[in-house]
């Protein structure tokens, strides 16, 4: 079914893996940094920021086919709890969460003249579980077990930092964040690899990452087209 190919690519379904630039001076071996206190930086900005925009490049793994596709646009999250994915043309998505809901339109094929949509409760979805964090709708020390991977290994300057829920989750096995230790971006996140209990990896590229600009309320509250046909996740 097409909606399930959908849902598969933006990993609601399946797992994602997301891949930012890796910029950022790594720490001096001599002070390298814990878990503990990478995690705690990544905390520290993301509970005082309010809201952020940036460019993404999504890659989605699907580890069965290997098979690899490649997406792009434009990410928002606001706290509490909310996120909006506009994907450019000609693949047009939109994926929102308004904190409580989250609603998946994918715009009509090529000859057709409807587009589909789901809409579902957030915590039956794996994107606003797994990115809870960012949204600010849960603790990050306080629901994740973590430990540093080898940045080198992974060929990364920053530090890499695997996430495990506390709690078992249907959606996602893991989560890996590419953390900017430089003294100007500590705490940054440039890329977020979530892994599902399949294996398949969804990833994502974040660009021109922006703190300081307001993202209003409304841009959270989305209703696909009136012709739009819905259909069950």
């Amino acid at each position: 079914m097409r909606i399930e190919r959908i849902a598969a690519s933006i990993g609601l379904f399946g797992a994602v893996s997301v891949l930012a630039l890796s910029s950022g001076a790594p720490a001096n071996a001599q002070d390298a940094p814990d878990a503990a206190t990478v995690a705690a930086w990544v905390e520290a900005r993301y509970n005082a920021t309010g809201s952020l925009s940036a460019r993404f490049v999504q890659r989605y793994h699907n580890r069965v086919y290997e098979r690899t596709t490649t997406s792009r646009g434009r990410v928002r999250f606001r706290r509490p709890g909310m996120m909006r994915f506009d994907y450019d043309q000609p693949n047009g998505k939109v994926v929102v969460s308004d904190g409580e809901n989250i609603v998946v339109y994918e715009p009509p094929d090529t000859g057709s003249q409807r587009g589909q949509y789901f809409e579902q409760p957030i915590g039956d979805a794996q994107l606003p579980a797994a990115l809870s964090f960012l949204t600010g709708s849960g603790s990050f020390t306080e629901n994740y077990r973590f430990r540093l991977l080898s940045a080198r290994d992974l060929r990364y300057t920053g530090q890499v930092l695997e996430l495990r829920s506390r709690r078992p989750s249907p959606h996602y096995s893991r989560i890996l964040l590419y953390v900017d230790d430089s003294a100007a971006r500590r705490g940054v996140i440039q890329r977020i690899v979530i892994v599902d209990h399949s294996n398949n990896q969804n990833r994502f590229d974040f660009e021109d990452q922006n703190y300081t600009r307001a993202v209003s309320p409304a841009t959270f509250r989305y209703r696909p087209p009136g012709n739009a046909r819905r259909v069950q996740p």
